[in-house]
């Protein structure tokens, strides 16, 4: 097999990129565009040790499980992997993508995995749109704005977005429009990137534009900006990237109006703005609140570990439980501290700006750790790590929920715990991100009394 040498294949799995697994010469193929249950005529385009990769030429075979796109950049932005799948087949093989990493990674081969909780309507969900800027190519040319390319920094440009809430997807064109209005159009000379972000219970939203530096074109232009932008309640100047391709620099400030916004889940209030850690599904936020309210028949001492803004801490602290949550953002502590006052639970919800791994080892977040009847984690992608999963163990908290955006960093962690004497319950994976590859589960654990 060459690069260039045509072949027909049949696919039998799917990646979390979009990406069908299928198998020709003895060797593994990946192409975006087919599923499985499909055969396709390929095109060879790289070949590699262990596999090669292939574009679609012409699909010969379809599956009965396969929707038609309703963006018509899918594809071609990097955003979603497989809007071409339909949705319940999205939900039933997010289950088996946790099941396969639970039983693989993790060795769990009778964990109970329930059914993907996912949502009414799996559209028109993200309550934050980030935007790339790209610069222009001619002198008198607007700077492009959409999204980037599959695998590229190549910029897709687009007129809207039917994964964000409707209200960001219509400053898509209020945008493109401004880049050539001679009031607005300095405010995004010199952006990078755009990060909107809208709350659904009352409509306001707040504008981030991101610079290499802080711009006074950005805060001349950001009244006029911010008026042409329905619900916009402010605009802030993030400035100063740590990396060329950043999406927030180090430092902000707002240059019109207010740098928050308010949303409300479950009878919670949360001010957050543009870059907060908030989850970006509120639907999904609110089922995910309802099964845990399932496990609190009494109030309880519980540690929120990677808390952010304190979207679940203060949840906890509504239903009676005492909170300590730690978060390694200052920004987000500061949130999390501020929305606890908003909501009166500043009582009941205590926050430390530190790293978990750090906070656990000694001090109030270890006192916090030994006292407590449940840790709950919602840690990044990467998952946790073995000094906190460990000083969990060593305390010997009861109870464990894990929130985790990642099955397999989900699987390895469940594996340490389980060797450490915590016996997995149910794991519930919630379609947080509809369309995409993405795969959102709560996992609980209990420690065993024979251990």
């Amino acid at each position: 097999m060459k690069v260039g040498d045509e072949a027909e294949v049949a696919f039998t799995d799917l990646l979390a990129n979009g990406q069908a697994v299928g198998r020709t010469g003895g060797i593994v193929v990946f192409c975006f565009g087919p599923l499985p249950l499909e055969s396709a005529r390929v095109a060879i385009v790289s070949i590699k040790p262990k596999y090669a990769v292939a574009k679609l030429l012409e699909l010969l075979s379809t599956s009965p499980f396969r929707a038609q796109p309703f963006c018509p950049v899918f594809g071609e932005c990097g955003g979603c992997q497989v809007q071409h799948l339909s949705y319940p087949a999205q939900l039933a093989w997010k289950s088996d993508v946790l099941r396969g990493a639970l039983t693989r990674i993790g060795g769990f081969s009778e964990i109970e995995v329930r059914d993907a909780v996912g949502m009414d309507v799996p559209r028109d969900y993200r309550n934050k749109m980030s935007l790339v800027i790209e610069g222009a190519r001619a002198p008198e040319a607007p700077p492009a704005i959409g999204f980037y390319r599959q695998r590229s920094h190549d910029v897709v440009p687009i007129d809207a977005c039917p994964i964000v809430t409707p209200q960001l997807s219509g400053y898509v064109e209020r945008l493109k429009q401004a880049r050539v209005t001679p009031k607005t159009a300095g405010a995004l000379k010199e952006a990078r990137h755009l990060v909107a972000r809208s709350a659904h219970a009352t409509g306001q939203s707040v504008v981030t534009i991101t610079t290499a530096r802080e711009s006074d074109a950005v805060a001349k232009g950001a009244p006029a900006l911010m008026a042409a932008l329905p619900g916009a309640v402010g605009i802030t100047n993030s400035f100063d990237l740590g990396s060329a391709n950043a999406i927030f620099g180090k430092h902000q400030r707002a240059v019109a109006g207010s740098a928050e916004i308010e949303e409300s889940i479950g009878g919670i209030r949360y001010r957050v703005s543009a870059g907060s850690f908030f989850q970006v599904n509120v639907e999904i936020v609110a089922r995910i609140f309802d099964l845990l309210a399932t496990q609190l028949s009494q109030p309880l001492r519980i540690v929120d570990l990677y808390c952010g803004a304190g979207t679940f801490a203060l949840f906890f602290a509504k239903r009676g439980c005492n909170v300590y949550g730690i978060e390694e953002s200052a920004r987000a502590v500061a949130e999390a501290r501020a929305n606890a006052e908003l909501n009166g639970l500043q009582e009941w919800a205590r926050f430390q700006p530190a790293r978990v791994e750090v906070a656990v080892a000694g001090g109030p977040g270890r006192a916090a750790l030994e006292s407590a009847q449940v840790a709950f984690l919602d840690p990044p992608r990467k998952g946790s790590d073995e000094r906190t999963l460990g000083a969990i163990a060593e305390a010997r908290v009861p109870t464990i929920w894990y929130l985790s955006c990642d099955p397999a960093t989900l699987a390895r962690d469940l594996k340490f715990l389980a060797a450490k004497g915590y016996r997995p319950g149910i794991v519930v994976p919630f379609d947080m991100f509809p369309q995409t590859g993405h795969v959102e589960a709560l996992a609980t654990l209990a420690l065993t009394t024979d251990f």
